[in-house]
């Protein structure tokens, strides 16, 4: 039995391909607002996410659609003054996380995983982190892998508790990002300190890619070469922000002598992010070569931009995360006349599917340990509601009818819980002497 997610801030689907691919998760509910982002979802993976999830109109259809893990890549807002001080349901409306932890305390998901950029730790010198740690610890009840509590109730973590790289995870891409997860403790109570205390740093089953030269197209279209004249203009400005001590300016990553050459982060945005990230791949009849797109003759250094299909292989879309297991057939692709910038912008926004896939393996072990431990779950449970039932152990340890009863047996001999109410919907509590 796989558990369910919802994803939400979905964009292209990235964090959810990533938790599919280990088998263990599927998808029932999606909530993505930019149209382009939602039409290649729906395309991907044959419905609609167009949903907005700040409207009341999403969040009651969270309450009723059973599921086990929130997924979302939310967007860096500065919080609200109220928001550091009252709690996400007094906080100044607009800030997505704020809406995220709303749908949380309404439906008290087993765990939640959130995705942000390496930005994130130092947000609004650290206090955008502190409190999404706070609401999630203290106001949602949930434990968040890599933090720690001092006696005085602190908080205690640093940056290296939350920032993982896609580089350790077997893709050529310097990309830091950060990752949030936690456990709800009102379900798992004393089993989430049988936790790791921190998230994977690499992937474990090699390189998807051996470095950024294996992943290059070898025959691209002339329309990717870069003009003369803008070489030079961007030549012109790295020597003028170098002079003012800015390291700003054009980046060729595989220039010859580099070991193992990797791309810089690839952006949502264009023109920096393209920028940051030229091939050097001469071709015969480039050079001199005049297009109607550009101003100026093609460039005769090989200087090239990266194409949307390298950028699909960096955060591995392509060449990994949709391939067919039966076939080996590579079945990612755009809808028709998706627009080449829309391409760009829908992968430079998007997470790196292997970072995401790692980092469901774990979250799959430490369901796996906690189930280990059922009565320390079960009296915890009795404990925040009073009773249990037959039916909310079958949810939470995703066990049929029979393994529910003997496990309930069990503890019924073992004199830890008694019948509080008999019949087809009997209620458990604790034992009483």
């Amino acid at each position: 039995m796989k558990y369910k997610t919802i994803d939400l801030c979905a964009g292209i689907g990235g964090i959810r391909r990533g938790f599919e691919l280990t088998g263990g998760f599927e998808n029932v509910l999606s909530a993505e607002i930019d149209a382009a982002a939602a039409r290649t979802y729906r395309h991907l993976f044959g419905e609609n996410p167009l949903n907005d999830l700040t409207s009341e109109e999403f969040k009651n259809k969270t309450e009723t659609t059973p599921y086990d893990v929130l997924l979302a890549g939310f967007p860096c807002q500065t919080f609200s003054r109220a928001g550091l001080q009252m709690g996400f349901r007094d906080a100044t409306k607009g800030t997505i996380f704020f809406d995220i932890a709303d749908i949380i305390s309404r439906t008290n998901p087993k765990a939640v995983f959130l995705e942000n950029v390496e930005n994130l730790c130092s947000h609004n010198k650290g206090k955008t982190l502190k409190t999404i740690i706070r609401i999630l610890e203290d106001e949602l009840g949930y434990k968040v892998i890599g933090v720690t509590k001092s006696d005085e109730g602190e908080y205690i973590y640093s940056r290296q508790s939350f920032v993982r790289n896609s580089r350790k995870f077997g893709l050529p891409q310097n990309r830091p990002r950060v990752f949030i997860m936690a456990f709800s403790k009102s379900i798992y109570g004393d089993a989430v300190k049988e936790l790791c205390d921190a998230l994977p740093e690499e992937r474990v089953r090699g390189d998807i890619f051996k470095d950024l030269n294996s992943l290059l197209e070898t025959d691209v279209d002339d329309s990717y070469y870069m003009s003369s004249g803008y070489l030079e203009t961007l030549k012109k400005h790295k020597v003028r922000e170098s002079s003012k001590g800015n390291g700003f300016g054009y980046v060729v990553v595989n220039e010859k002598g580099i070991a193992k050459p990797i791309a810089n982060t690839i952006l949502a945005t264009g023109g920096s992010g393209k920028e940051r990230n030229l091939i050097r791949q001469y071709k015969e009849g480039v050079a001199g070569k005049k297009l109607k797109s550009k101003r100026t003759a093609l460039n005769s250094e090989g200087i090239r931009v990266m194409t949307p299909t390298e950028w699909g292989r960096l955060q591995g879309f392509i060449g990994y995360g949709f391939i067919d297991e039966k076939t080996g057939i590579d079945k990612f692709s755009f809808p028709e006349k998706t627009a080449m910038g829309q391409q760009y912008k829908q992968f430079g926004n998007s997470v790196t599917i292997p970072v995401i896939e790692e980092m469901a393996y774990f979250m799959l072990n430490c369901f796996e340990k906690m189930l280990k431990c059922p009565e320390k779950i079960i009296v915890n449970r009795i404990k925040e509601n009073g009773y249990i039932t037959k039916q909310e152990i079958k949810d939470i340890f995703r066990i049929s009818t029979n393994q529910a009863n003997a496990l309930i047996r069990k503890m019924l001999d073992k004199n830890v819980i008694s019948i509080m109410h008999k019949g087809r919907y009997a209620k458990y509590t604790l034992f009483n002497d």
